[in-house]
């Protein structure tokens, strides 16, 4: 069926079906022809109506006796995978990041370069409940270069350690961390807001939706991901052009006060950007910098070793009995005491000299080490205990002590 034949047919199909129709918005995309690209989407008036898959194709058909039109297996591209997967329900309204991977985009590309219509459609399908009948729902997506008329999103964001720094820092108190940078691949163009924070040691971790970009998020949950000591702010304008490399928080900006493992992370806000908003109700939100994926993060340690005594032992020749220890992880396992505020985790070596240590909290009864402790296992004999510490500072008792292996 000609593809202007079957969206007309399709508007014509659901205005008989007028109560129970599903609205999209946006309900046309254009999408970088190269690569990846990713769009919020807002699904309305679900009702009696359960979400599930999502599907690339290059031409629709009936759905009959279903409602609205659902892709022609002969022109599937592609199914959203699930890691990208970020979609919420809430009420009567569903909201969905589109992550067009680039072998989907390509496929389009191709089918387009062989003569076939450069449009080409992602359709949601809904499961009717109490006795309505299903709904597919699609979004026609226009394939184009990386310019202006493609939506604000992030496809790839890597953080890095300057220099070629390959492993986890571990540094004293009165060293330097090495240069941060974080690179960035977009499509389309909009200023890219946001800021450096960083998670002490003891503090609860984010999960995954507090490492998502705001433009990813539900209007309910913007503004209630949690929060962490605040580094730097960024606000930088983002051209056509699809790389960007944005520098780190200024080392002195960085905490090295407490010994234990710190993460550094990278919030990225909406903004505002062309082709760059969706429609909630009579209300439009901003959906610049929206990203399929949660923001990467970067580690350190803070203690009595450093870098260059770890470089060392990594460059150390194991036996094959050794090499696979070395690649075990070492868990630390202990009963909860009463009035604990706090715990410490020790490691020291056969001097009795602490070479590392970290906070955790109270309702925390396991530890994994991290792989640097297991190297210098194989040449050091170390030790490990957990102290349990009240609220006044106070030491209440030491758990555990035992050789690391």
């Amino acid at each position: 069926m000609n593809k202007i034949i079957s969206i007309a047919f399709f508007v014509l199909t659901f205005s008989l079906f007028s109560s129970a129709q599903v609205t999209v918005a946006p309900d046309n995309i254009t999408a970088y022809s190269q690569g990846a690209t990713s769009a919020y989407l807002t699904f309305g008036n679900i009702v009696d109506l359960q979400p599930t898959d999502a599907t690339w194709c290059g031409e629709i058909v009936s759905a009959a006796p279903q409602l609205g039109f659902r892709c022609d297996p002969a022109t599937i591209f592609g199914v959203l995978p699930s890691r990208y997967d970020q979609s919420r329900l809430n009420g009567t309204r569903y909201t969905d990041i589109m992550s067009i991977t680039p072998t989907v985009a390509r496929r389009a590309y191709t089918d387009a370069v062989n003569g076939n219509d450069s449009r080409f459609f992602y359709v949601k399908h809904f499961i009717g409940t109490n006795g309505n009948p299903d709904q597919f729902v699609p979004v026609t997506i226009r394939l184009s270069g990386n310019g202006a008329g493609v939506p604000f999103s992030l496809t790839t964001v890597k953080l890095n350690w300057q220099d070629g720094e390959k492993v986890v820092p571990f540094i004293k108190s009165n060293e330097k961390l090495p240069k941060i940078t974080a690179e960035i691949r977009y499509t389309g163009t909009g200023r890219l807001k946001g800021r450096w924070e960083i998670v002490k040691p003891g503090e609860e971790l984010p999960d995954s939706r507090d490492l998502l970009s705001e433009a990813a998020l539900t209007p309910e949950e913007r503004g209630m991901q949690r929060r962490y000591t605040l580094l730097s702010r960024f606000n930088v304008n983002l051209p056509p052009g699809g790389k960007y490399v944005l520098p780190g928080p200024e080392n002195w900006r960085i905490d090295k006060t407490i010994e234990g493992m710190y993460i550094l992370l990278f919030r990225v806000e909406a903004s505002d950007a062309p082709n760059s908003s969706s429609n909630i109700g009579g209300n439009t939100i901003p959906t610049g910098a929206v990203a399929g994926f949660s923001m990467p993060t970067l580690r350190y340690y803070v203690g009595n070793s450093s870098n260059t005594e770890i470089r060392q032992i990594t460059q150390t020749n194991f036996g094959a009995n050794e090499a696979e220890n070395h690649l075990l992880p070492i868990i630390l396992r202990w009963n909860l005491s009463e009035n604990a505020r706090f715990y410490r985790v020790e490691i020291e070596d056969e001097t009795n000299k602490k070479i590392f240590s970290a906070i955790v909290l109270p309702t925390v009864k396991q530890y994994q080490l991290p792989s640097f402790i297991r190297q210098l296992a194989v040449s050091k004999q170390l030790k490990w205990k957990i102290v349990a510490v009240d609220e006044n500072g106070k030491e209440l008792e030491h758990k555990s002590s035992a050789n690391v292996n």
